[in-house]
């Protein structure tokens, strides 16, 4: 049997269309087994980020250079190391709300925002924010926490979110996922 080894891959390059197919195919001919990913266009660059655990012995600088070698991913920022946490979530990890905050410019908010959520012990699972510029040149956002709450603190977190998106003049909504 093989030992395995559990490692954080982590890259920033510029977008284009085929990155996740060659990075995860990569990724799979050197046995990589993706426990959790993430992709996301950032302006015109993107972020990808997997843990993968890996059982054929590579080193994190022989999968960072394979990876180097691909395409799609000249002159990207290219990171692995080793991951030294668990592989599986637990239950503060699941994600049973989304909470989207829409609206103009407001600086601070995802502070505050974030702020409400651990005085009523919520956890954010994922987070993202988009900047939208209409016809008229007027910029517009749409920020959304996917989080776990606590079932005995959704209803008392959900007014404290209301109130404080209100207090900025923007509107806000929490779903039950």
């Amino acid at each position: 049997m093989t030992a395995s080894e559990n490692f954080l891959v982590s890259i920033v390059g510029k977008d284009q269309v085929g990155v996740i197919s060659e990075v995860t195919s990569y990724l799979f001919d050197v046995g990589a087994n993706i426990a959790d990913s993430s992709y996301a266009v950032l302006g015109g660059g993107f972020e990808f980020s997997a843990v993968a655990t890996f059982t054929s012995g590579d080193t994190p600088d022989e999968i960072s250079n394979g990876l180097a070698n691909l395409q799609t991913l000249a002159g990207a920022r290219i990171a692995v190391a080793p991951f030294a946490f668990e592989t599986t979530r637990g239950e503060t990890a699941t994600i049973s709300h989304v909470v989207e905050i829409t609206g103009g410019d407001r600086p601070g908010l995802i502070a505050r925002i974030s702020e409400v959520l651990v005085e009523y012990g919520a956890n954010v699972v994922r987070m993202s924010s988009k900047r939208n510029v209409d016809e008229a040149g007027q910029a517009h956002y749409r920020t959304r926490f996917a989080i776990w709450a606590p079932e005995d603190r959704v209803q008392a977190l959900e007014s404290a979110l209301f109130n404080t998106a209100g207090s900025l003049r923007l509107e806000c909504t929490l779903e039950v996922v």
